[in-house]
């Protein structure tokens, strides 16, 4: 080969090391999806999920005022029809997204306790294309205390209770920003502390912004409810169907006596003595799993919308399921999978409810 084939070789491999440098950076950039099975990742399929969805809808939740919402994150084959009536009436600008911190992620990882836990990604992976993360998020990480919070990605890629409503959200708000937030476990108390901290940062940023709670930002708060059986080693009202109609009762005087109606500190420190048992080191013998999750999203929320603008919460309950009642949705070659199964050994409920600012 001569001097100048040899040359323009060199430039050729070195335009391709850069193109293969500036793809694995920009992979980097964006978090991928983690569960390719129970979650919905292709347009076209999420397209016909949603037709499948309304055409079996009968009720109907009003958008003004909606400002918050607790979702599911189990598979969507399974809780498709919990997650819908929710984010059929989402709009919005951007999202503060309250995520669990699993037994998973904290076997991998040492250390998480007592904190929330930020990612660095600019973007995270959605349907069409990717979901950039607010600028809310720098905008917390400067203004709050070191000790409060950590940025980890890893514990952010290994957990997928907050992917779990991405599809859903950019399903329905094409241009949707997000902030992720996972909720480490923590005593109420260190709660109160960091929800005051986090709330006053989110009111600022909305000042600043001039963003309106439920039209240009929303909080939602991902969590399923009990998760029972022999195979979670929970049978606190016995085994068959009379075990599974007790828990689901059980569940139901939760989300009525604390979930529901007005919001108030006293209904969230209440919901956490009965999700923890009587004390907060207790907490791994309750199965909610979002026993963390749901009470400091609804404390930073309700001191966010007081901050903001004086009014009070109100929850309604939109639907209530779980798995061994709703089965599999016949949702056939679009991709979609089950990640565990469904039985009166193993089940899991959940929840979708909306809270509007009276």
């Amino acid at each position: 080969m001569n001097p100048r084939g040899r040359s323009g070789m060199k430039i050729f491999i070195a335009f391709v090391t850069m193109l293969a440098v500036a793809a694995a950076l920009a992979a980097q950039d964006m978090r991928p999806a983690h569960d390719d099975v129970g979650y919905c990742w292709n347009p076209a399929a999420m397209q016909k999920l949603v037709e499948v969805l309304e055409s079996q809808e009968r009720e109907s939740f009003g958008r003004n005022g909606l400002v918050a919402g607790i979702s599911p994150h189990d598979d969507y084959l399974y809780a498709a029809r919990v997650y819908y009536p929710l984010f059929r009436a989402l709009r919005t600008k951007e999202v503060v997204i309250f995520g669990v911190t699993h037994s998973t992620v904290r076997k991998e990882i040492s250390g998480l306790d007592g904190i929330i836990i930020f990612d660095d990604f600019k973007s995270w992976r959605g349907l069409n294309k990717p979901v950039p993360a607010s600028g809310l998020r720098e905008y917390l990480k400067a203004r709050l205390d070191k000790g409060l919070y950590i940025t980890n990605d890893k514990a952010q890629m290994i957990e997928h209770s907050i992917e779990a409503v991405v599809p859903f959200l950019q399903y329905f708000n094409p241009d949707v920003k997000i902030t992720p937030i996972m909720v480490a476990p923590m005593p109420f108390g260190r709660m109160e502390e960091i929800s005051a901290r986090l709330a006053a940062g989110i009111a600022d940023y909305m000042s600043v912004q001039h963003l309106a709670a439920g039209k240009d930002i929303f909080f939602l708060i991902s969590a399923d409810d009990n998760h029972y059986g022999q195979d979670f080693d929970n049978t606190k009202f016995g085994e068959g169907e009379q075990a599974w109609d007790a828990a689901r009762e059980f569940d139901q005087r939760l989300i009525r006596t604390y979930l529901t109606g007005e919001l108030t500190s006293a209904k969230v420190e209440g919901l956490t003595c009965e999700l923890w048992g009587k004390t907060y080191l207790d907490f791994q013998k309750t199965l909610w799993c979002g026993k963390f999750s749901i009470p400091f999203g609804l404390l930073a929320v309700e001191k966010v919308i007081s901050r903001v603008s004086g009014k009070r919460l109100n929850g309604q309950l939109f639907r209530y399921s779980d798995t061994y009642s709703e089965g599999v949705l016949p949702l056939r070659k679009k991709g979609l999978g089950t990640t565990a199964p469904f039985s009166l050994r193993h089940w899991v409920s959940f929840s979708s409810i909306g809270y509007y600012a009276d």
